[in-house]
């Protein structure tokens, strides 16, 4: 009998529940992450636990109650219901897990699951369309080092970023469907931001990001650069809705200082209703699922931000959420691959 392969779905993951104490939580296993704030271990603690938490988290959690729903968390719920019906789409002769970077379901359990279940291949897939080290590069680093605890271990295969694959592609141009982009005044294309020092670090020479022309091109020295592929993603999104230049700006959100990829998502959100912009359709293709960067940020927060400058209506283009088409695209991502 062959066997069978495992898929490993990872997201970047929730809080248990919008309370203070599982906030708290999902904050100090996030933040203390090196990858994510990479600054020496001494400082990390001394910033996350002493200044960051203590000073954060009550209006972390009022954020979450806005994003929470009867069912929980979108994140969560989103990333099952995928879970469910990919294993549905591929069959008997693979194994779909979901897991979270941080928090529940835990990496360190569902891994530990996995051990059991005798896979003859593992595809890891985070669920993070452009490479960074803080999202992708976390995921892979510590599923990497719980599977290298395993007495036997599998063929594994890595897939570490997928933002220019056309179904990923393609169904978030179906999510549009619904939108008539001539009704919109600009067009933003809203990506998590990075520190700039992080983007850097790519680059083993020394170089650093801005001197290269990643807002134009994808090359070998770039293409795991996050920047880069944000800008790549943006232009292979705008030649699908035969969009020009001069209708899109790509911008960077969440961000914590004035030391992150520019330009911020919330300034362009405020200087296009200065210019006199009523209407701004937004997409956020950096995140697969509705989660609290785009439900309440760009939907609730850049909202009232666009109306106290003079706008009148952001509207969201919805994530992929659990769309068929999304199942699909991970179905022939994983089957391409195999």
């Amino acid at each position: 009998m062959k066997s069978k392969t495992g898929v490993l779905l990872i997201n970047l993951g929730t809080p248990d529940s919008p309370t203070i104490k599982d906030v708290g939580k999902y904050l100090y296993e996030f933040l203390n992450d090196p990858r994510v704030i990479d600054i020496p271990a001494i400082a990390r603690f001394l910033l996350v636990n002493l200044i960051i938490i203590p000073f954060r988290v009550r209006n972390s959690t009022k954020i979450y109650k806005q994003l929470w729903t009867e069912k929980g968390s979108p994140i969560l719920i989103y990333g099952e219901s995928v879970q469910q019906k990919l294993q549905q789409a591929l069959g008997d002769e693979f194994g779909v897990e979901l897991a979270m970077r941080y928090k529940n379901p835990s990496l360190d359990d569902v891994i530990k699951q996995m051990e059991s279940k005798n896979y003859g291949k593992i595809f890891v897939l985070p669920l993070f369309p452009q490479y960074a080290s803080a999202s992708t590069g976390s995921a892979i680093d510590k599923a990497m080092k719980l599977i290298s605890k395993w007495w036997i271990i599998p063929e594994i295969k890595v897939i570490s970023q997928f933002y220019n694959d056309e179904g990923y592609l393609n169904t978030i141009i179906e999510q549009t469907r619904n939108y008539n982009l001539d009704e919109y005044d600009h067009i933003l294309f809203s990506y998590h931001g990075l520190p700039v020092r992080q983007v850097d670090k790519v680059y083993a020479d020394g170089t650093l990001c801005e001197d290269r022309d990643c807002e134009t091109e994808i090359n070998e020295t770039n293409e795991y650069c996050y920047k880069a592929t944000c800008y790549a993603t943006t232009r292979l999104l705008a030649e699908k809705l035969n969009l020009s230049q001069d209708r899109y700006t790509v911008c960077f959100q969440s961000r914590l200082d004035k030391k992150w990829l520019e330009p911020f998502s919330d300034k362009v959100v405020i200087e296009q209703a200065k210019n006199g912009a009523k209407k701004l359709l937004v997409f956020s293709p950096a995140f697969v699922a509705d989660c609290l960067e785009t439900t309440v940020e760009i939907g609730i927060e850049y909202q009232q931000l666009f109306e106290e400058h003079g706008g009148k209506k952001i509207q969201l283009v919805e994530s992929l959420n659990d769309h068929p088409m999304w199942i699909e695209s991970l179905k022939n991502l994983v089957l391409k691959n195999a």
